[in-house]
C-alpha cells in the first residue's frame, strides 16, 4: 500500500502515525486531505536506520551525529537541510526536513519493507487529540485510511521532541518525551522557540492544537479546585490521585496514581479523549512542574486549552 501511494496508519512509541511514501508528492497530498491538514504544516519523515538519512538530508552536522548516537531509535526529531528528492509538500516549502527513527518494531519493519522513508503526522483529524491506540485512529479517520496496523497502546504517549539543527544554534521547536535536559547533556545549551513564532516549522507548533470539543481550562495549581456553577457537569484531569474533592466533579481521570510523569504522559491523550466523549460542560486539568517530561505535558495542555 505504501509503495502504491496509499495511506497506512502505524504505531510508534509516541503516537500512531498516518504514513505514506515520503518521496511521493501524490501520496503526501492524500495525507493532508485525510487529516484536513493545512499545507503550511510540514510532516515528519520516519526512517528505519541511519543509512536512510542521506536519502532525505544533504548534510549531518557533528551535533546531529552525536544526538543520533545517543537517542536513535527514539522520540527525537531533528530538523536538517533537505535533499531535492523530498517533495516541497512534505516540508511545507521549507529548505529543511524533519527526520526521526521510531523505536517501535512495527514501524521499523514497515519502513524497511516498503524500502522508502515514510512521512507521517499523527493519525487523527487535524488539531484534535493525538491517537495512542488503533481504535483512536479508526474513530477519527475511519475509511480515509487504507490500512491500520494495530500495535496496541503506545508506550510513551506524547509526540517526539523536535530540535532544529539548521540554524546557527540548536533550537527546541517542540518539547516531547525526550527531555531538554537529556539533549543538553549531549550537545550543550539549546535555545527554545516560543508559541508566538508566526512561522510553523514543525507539526504541533500551532498555539491551538490537540484540541478537544469540550472546553479545557488549566488549574492554577495542584488542588486549586474551581468554584463550580449550578448544575455544570465538569470533569477533572488529575496528575495524581486527588484528595478532598467532595464529589464536586462529575468524573475524574487520574493520569498516574503515584504522580509519575512517564505514566502520566503515556495516559494523557487517551484520558483527554475519554473525558471529551462524556458530553461535559468543561474539563479542568491539573498542572505539573515544567521540568523534564513535565515540559512536554504542559505544552500539550496549553495547546489543548480553550483560549480565555
Amino acid at each position: 500500500m505504501i509503495r502504491a501511494g496509499g495511506l497506512v496508519a502505524f504505531p510508534t512509541e509516541t503516537v500512531y502515525g498516518l504514513g505514506c511514501d515520503a518521496l511521493n508528492p501524490g501520496a503526501a497530498a492524500k495525507v493532508f486531505e485525510a487529516k484536513q491538514r493545512p499545507t503550511f504544516d510540514p510532516l515528519i519523515v520516519h526512517l528505519a536506520d541511519r543509512s536512510m538519512v542521506e536519502t532525505v538530508v544533504t548534510s549531518v552536522p557533528l551535533s546531529a551525529q552525536r544526538l543520533m548516537d545517543a537517542f536513535w531509535p527514539g522520540p527525537l526529531t531533528l530538523i536538517l537541510p533537505k535533499q531535492p528528492a523530498v517533495p516541497d509538500l512534505v516540508t511545507a516549502g521549507l529548505p529543511t526536513v524533519a527526520v526521526r527513527m521510531p523505536d517501535h518494531p512495527i514501524a521499523q519493519a514497515l519502513i524497511r519493507t516498503a524500502q522508502t522513508p515514510i512521512a507521517a503526522p499523527s493519525a487523527n483529524p487535524f488539531g484534535y487529540v493525538s491517537p495512542t491506540t488503533a481504535e483512536h485512529v479508526r474513530d477519527g479517520l475511519g475509511e480515509r485510511v487504507d490500512l491500520i496496523l494495530d500495535g496496541g497502546p503506545c508506550s510513551v504517549g506524547v509526540e517526539s521532541t523536535i530540535l532544529s539543527l539548521a540554524g546557527a544554534r540548536p533550537e527546541l521547536l517542540r518539547p516531547g518525551s525526550l527531555t531538554l535536559e537529556a539533549i543538553q547533556a549531549v550537545i550543550g545549551s539549546v535555545d527554545r522557540a516560543t508559541l508566538s513564532d508566526e512561522t510553523v516549522h514543525v507539526p504541533g507548533q500551532s498555539p491551538r492544537h490537540y484540541a478537544t470539543r469540550t472546553p479545557v481550562a488549566i488549574l492554577p495549581a495542584l488542588g486549586a479546585w474551581p468554584v463550580l456553577r449550578g448544575r455544570e457537569r465538569v470533569g477533572l484531569l488529575a496528575m495524581s490521585e486527588p484528595r478532598d474533592l467532595a464529589g464536586q466533579f462529575h468524573t475524574v481521570e487520574v493520569l498516574s496514581s503515584s504522580g509519575d510523569l512517564r505514566e502520566a504522559a503515556r495516559h494523557l491523550f487517551a484520558a483527554l479523549r475519554r473525558l471529551d466523549e462524556l458530553g461535559l460542560d468543561r474539563i479542568y486539568a491539573e498542572p505539573c512542574a515544567e521540568q523534564g517530561l513535565g515540559l512536554a505535558i504542559m505544552d500539550r495542555l496549553r495547546r489543548c486549552a480553550t483560549p480565555a
